[in-house]
């Protein structure tokens, strides 16, 4: 499906499961590649991204067997290549994520330029610098071919806390002989998931959560289970669906250890979300009013590495906004292109002011009516996603 035809106006109410984390499934798939026993993952969340990642798994031989919807079975007993079939890299960016496992296990990988959403310049450069670190050799041409003899382990400092340059990081290491320490690590929900998952494999990887990760090399993985957590991001949207909408909700095992940013910024936003142990509900909004700052100033709200405010959620959080009564001002620091999408919500009616491409000014409320538009990227996606639902008319 290419396009959405939504009848804003109407409050979303039931009850939901999150899916299971996007930004966890495609590196824990990727990881599969390190042990040559089998290995059954669950909670896979049902996208297209998923989907690619299977096609080039299968591409290098991995066997994989579908147990339900939801369930797979993987092993990689025998892989057959490590060139990386460029239809596929163009269609999902999170194909960098093979370099780590193939290296560790095969010794190198000819990977060609990766694709995925454009919201900004997204660097490889911190990925080719830990690899490099571990005893890669490198060379960047119209493809990354990349070689070792060995892995080492060592202590590497990220020069930015890349999420997936710690998990290539990470899968690299689990297999390199001795110990990395990989500082100024990524620490988000989903690299806590890979860790675990390899953890559960026979990895050695102490830190989780933290911005310091130590990994003692292990000579191989072995096989097992592992379950896929919730996506906080998908948790933050269905609130933000709720609280905009006028509705109720009930969000089952919706992880709210991983949500206290998430939901910080809400209360700023006059969301009220109340914990009901594993699971989270939301209830009825009849209007939201923005919590100024000491002296009625005008509150910022900026994204940051983990735990700060997740950058996926920015767009939601600027179309929240609209429907508050107060004014905000937004700082993307993470992506330049992130903001464009905003000319969409000032044809639906928002009192937006795009400073810059990392500042916004939100004034709300207004009152939205339906529009026509086309998406960016899949964040932004979502946020039209969210302004077509508490829009007057039909949006497509």
């Amino acid at each position: 499906m290419d396009r959405f035809i939504i009848e804003g106006g109407y409050p979303l109410q039931g009850t939901v499961t999150p899916s299971g984390n996007k930004n966890a499934a495609l590196p824990i798939l990727a990881a599969t590649l390190l042990t040559d026993q089998e290995v059954v993952i669950r909670n896979l969340p049902q996208i297209k991204d998923v989907e690619t990642m299977l096609e080039i798994l299968a591409h290098l031989g991995v066997k994989i067997h579908r147990l339900g919807d939801k369930e797979l079975a993987l092993r990689a007993r025998n892989v057959r290549s490590t060139e990386i079939d460029p239809q596929l890299t163009r269609r999902i960016r999170a194909s960098i994520l093979l370099s780590g496992p193939l290296l560790a296990r095969c010794g190198g990988i000819s990977l060609p330029p990766p694709g995925g959403d454009v919201i900004g310049r997204r660097r490889l450069d911190t990925h080719l610098m830990a690899l490099r670190s571990l005893g890669a050799q490198i060379e960047v041409g119209s493809r990354y071919e990349m070689r070792t003899t060995g892995l080492v382990g060592r202590e590497i400092f990220l020069d930015e806390a890349s999420v997936t340059g710690t998990e290539n990081a990470l899968m690299a290491a689990c297999l390199a002989q001795g110990t990395t320490i990989i500082r100024n690590a990524a620490s988000e929900p989903h690299v806590q998931d890979l860790a675990r998952f390899l953890n559960q494999l026979g990895g050695k990887i102490s830190g989780l959560g933290s911005n310091t990760l130590v990994v003692e090399g292990v000579d191989g993985l072995h096989g097992g289970e592992y379950e896929i957590e919730p996506d906080h991001i998908e948790v933050g949207s269905f609130i933000a669906c709720a609280a905009v909408t006028g509705g109720e909700l009930l969000i089952r095992n919706g992880k709210p250890e991983h949500l206290k940013m998430i939901l910080f910024v809400f209360r700023r936003l006059g969301i009220e979300v109340e914990v009901r142990g594993n699971d989270l509900f939301v209830p009825r909004h009849t209007s939201l009013k923005v919590v100024a700052d000491a002296h009625g100033a005008i509150p910022k709200i900026d994204d940051a590495p983990w735990p700060g405010f997740p950058a996926d959620l920015m767009s939601i959080a600027i179309v929240v906004a609209t429907q508050a009564e107060g004014t905000v001002l937004f700082f993307e620091k993470l992506y330049e292109s992130r903001m464009f999408f905003v000319d969409k919500l000032i044809a639906m009616g928002a009192r937006l002011i795009l400073c810059d491409p990392h500042r916004v000014v939100v004034v709300g409320p207004a009152r939205l009516h339906g529009e026509i538009m086309e998406s960016p990227d899949i964040r932004a996606g979502m946020a039209l996603v969210v302004a077509a639902l508490c829009a007057e008319g039909q949006s497509v």
